[in-house]
């Protein structure tokens, strides 16, 4: 029975955050773009590990490698983040690194054998985690000044749940796709699509100024 009321608490609490996403202004779409960016990102992962590790012939070390290396750029763009919203506004700052980090995926539809494509994916990971790194923090921080102390748990709650169901359903829907459609397409389109997101982001201001008590 505990365990019953918990769930029923929990599912609560995410309706409660969805429902106060959804009626905030400049949280909603903030939302939204978040949620597409990430499962367009994830979608064609494991479509690109089917190309690099069977027809491209990538031995597993050289994918691991491609793939862990990158993995710096989110250091990079953490440490990056308040000197850059120092120098030039958490407007500007959120309103670039969201737009980067969309432009970076359409490149691995062309990844090659050999040495050529494991630079252009090694090239490309970085680059998108870097923007990744510098867009985090700084839309972390948005949300949470836009959100009541309050309401901070369950906004959080529904906006990890939905992140990750959509994630999860456009994995999904892509293996589905690259299975008519081949690899390479649905990762392009994955790429095309998600160069389309930052319009999500346009006519909102990002300021400090009118937080949430």
């Amino acid at each position: 029975p505990v365990r019953t009321g918990d769930l029923r608490f929990r599912a609560a609490d995410v309706f409660e955050g969805w429902r106060y996403i959804l009626a905030h202004p400049a949280l909603r779409p903030l939302f939204f773009n978040t949620a597409l960016v990430n499962g367009l990102i994830m979608a064609p992962v494991p479509l690109i590990a089917f190309l690099m590790l069977g027809p491209l012939g990538f031995a597993p070390w050289q994918y691991a490698v491609a793939f862990a290396v990158p993995c710096v750029g989110g250091i990079i763009g953490s440490r990056l983040s308040q000197p850059l919203v120092t120098r030039f506004g958490r407007h500007r700052v959120l309103l670039t690194a969201g737009t980067l980090r969309a432009c970076w995926p359409l490149a691995l539809a062309f990844v090659g054998p050999g040495i050529g494509g494991m630079v252009l994916v090694i090239t490309v990971e970085l680059a998108l985690i870097t923007c990744i790194g510098v867009f985090n923090p700084v839309y972390a921080t948005y949300r949470l000044e836009q959100t009541p102390r309050d309401r901070v748990v369950r906004t959080l709650s529904a906006w990890s749940v939905t992140t990750k169901t959509t994630t999860a359903a456009l994995t999904a829907l892509w293996g589905l796709l690259a299975a008519m459609t081949g690899p390479r397409t649905a990762i392009a389109l994955a790429g095309l699509l998600l160069l389309s997101t930052p319009l999500l982001l346009l006519g909102r201001d990002y300021s400090p100024e009118h937080q949430a008590s």
